[in-house]
């Protein structure tokens, strides 16, 4: 290990506490913890879209809440991993915090938001929801403020939310600095903007010296990783079973296209399985998971009659179970939390001797097989649905449309005064381009439609309803 490792370096130190004061009972990573969760970046998440908007239901998982567990099953994943394996170097409340934040940096109305940016963006180095939580942790947030912001040449010194470099790090996910200009049939890399490549350079000499290392990803970002996908796989399955929209029964019977499109995505991720083997990994699940959960159930309740006969062996009796597991919010939990159970213990660590914080946590291919086809299930059955994406549809144009109307000539007058400012410090045009697309992503879904009636619609609000 580098002998200049500082796991909790901050690019602005913090004030010492005088002398005779309280000693301070907080770690740096309390610190980072209550700086994230009182910052208005997290608390707009509550009015992001996770899987259906948030209007139509106070039920429904939206992006803080989705946040707030994959929080939880990251923390516990750690603690987990850190019994198991001696020489394992984690912190499970950098774990807990890198959940909290790993979706800031969505914008409204979802992926279709995202892809509205990108396409404003794509001549000014485009737009990414994971380089913008970077963006919004590092630079974004004023919570630690330096004097200038902003050289005359453009150099930012912004600090954000001043967190620590290993929990910058955990939410560093792809290693990859995004080009500021591509072609048009180019697709846009995950990774992080220009912008930022000093912080992140800055954040792996503080971590692992001078070592040259391709793929950087740390032990926590690799655990919150897998933290968002069994949340994302299972909880949106959920939503979907109190919604209506499926059952149990109705994911393993599903035509033959979906499980043909899940096989494409899981191609394309490297587990070449056919169409025919996706379908059978769910039955698979299900049914060890059901088994273990009607035995349960009929020990809980031994005189009801709902778990009276055998689960998989007769389908009217099958679909039966299935609409009561999908409709009762006992079973309904009970089953989920089984599933996120048995994905948990599918976790395991390969770890790095030379820079510990660089192990990295895996599934075991049979788990992750069974997450990923249950994941793509979700996205292609529920989310690219005919019912959501007519919502997506209105989402991007209203995104595009305020992008054209705030980056015009004079657009600027519309934005709120900090936001404007900063606009007319901006010394080039792809400086104040980021400085519109940084004021919409930051937007919820219904700040956007709001604000966008103001400027086009024939009854707008009140202009005294602050920006």
């Amino acid at each position: 290990m580098p002998s200049n490792v500082n796991y909790c370096y901050r690019f602005i130190e913090l004030p010492k506490k005088p002398t005779g004061a309280t000693v301070d009972y907080r770690s740096e990573y309390d610190r980072d913890y209550a700086r994230v969760l009182h910052s208005p970046a997290f608390r707009r998440l509550q009015n992001k879209t996770q899987l259906f908007p948030g209007q139509e239901s106070d039920f429904f998982r939206n992006r803080l809440t989705h946040s707030l567990e994959v929080s939880q099953i990251a923390k516990s994943l750690a603690k987990k991993l850190r019994a198991e394996y001696s020489g394992l170097n984690v912190e499970p409340d950098v774990c807990a915090i890198a959940g909290l934040v790993h979706d800031i940096g969505h914008p409204p109305f979802g992926h279709i938001g995202e892809a509205a940016l990108d396409s404003c963006m794509k001549e000014y180095g485009g737009f990414e929801g994971n380089a913008q939580t970077l963006r919004i942790l590092t630079r974004l947030e004023k919570k630690e403020y330096r004097e200038p912001l902003f050289d005359e040449d453009g150099t930012d010194h912004r600090v954000g939310l001043n967190l620590t470099v290993r929990v910058i790090a955990s939410a560093l996910k792809y290693d990859e600095r995004i080009p500021l200009h591509r072609r048009e049939d180019e697709p846009l890399i995950k990774g992080y903007y220009d912008s930022e490549s000093g912080i992140v350079d800055k954040v792996k000499e503080c971590l692992i010296g001078d070592s040259p290392k391709n793929n950087f990803k740390t032990v926590e970002c690799s655990i919150m990783d897998i933290a968002d996908d069994i949340a994302y796989s299972v909880y949106d399955i959920e939503d979907a079973f109190k919604a209506g929209f499926l059952t149990p029964c109705e994911i393993l019977s599903a035509e033959d296209f979906i499980f043909e499109k899940i096989a494409e995505r899981m191609k394309r991720d490297g587990d070449d399985i056919s169409a025919e083997r996706c379908r059978s990994e769910l039955i698979n699940l299900f049914t060890n998971v059901w088994s273990d959960f009607v035995e349960q159930q009929k020990r809980i309740s031994p005189d009801s009659e709902d778990f009276d006969y055998d689960t998989l062996g007769n389908f009217l009796n099958f679909y039966r179970l299935s609409k009561k597991i999908a409709g009762n919010g006992y079973y309904r939990t009970d089953l989920t939390s089984k599933l996120v159970n048995f994905f948990i213990n599918g976790v395991e660590v390969e770890l790095c001797n030379e820079h510990p914080i660089l192990s990295k946590a895996f599934l075991k291919t049979n788990v992750k097989i069974k997450v990923n086809i249950l994941k793509y299930f979700s996205y292609i059955r529920l989310i690219n649905s005919p019912l959501l994406k007519i919502v997506e549809s209105r989402g991007r144009e209203l995104v595009e449309k305020m992008f054209r109307k705030l980056f015009e000539s004079k657009g600027h007058f519309l934005l709120p005064d900090d936001v404007k400012y900063e606009f007319e410090r901006a010394n080039n045009e792809s400086w104040r381009a980021r400085v519109v697309c940084d004021f919409i992503a930051g937007m919820t879904d219904r700040y956007a439609l709001e604000f966008y009636c103001r400027m086009f619609s024939e009854n707008p609000q009140t202009i005294f309803k602050p920006l």
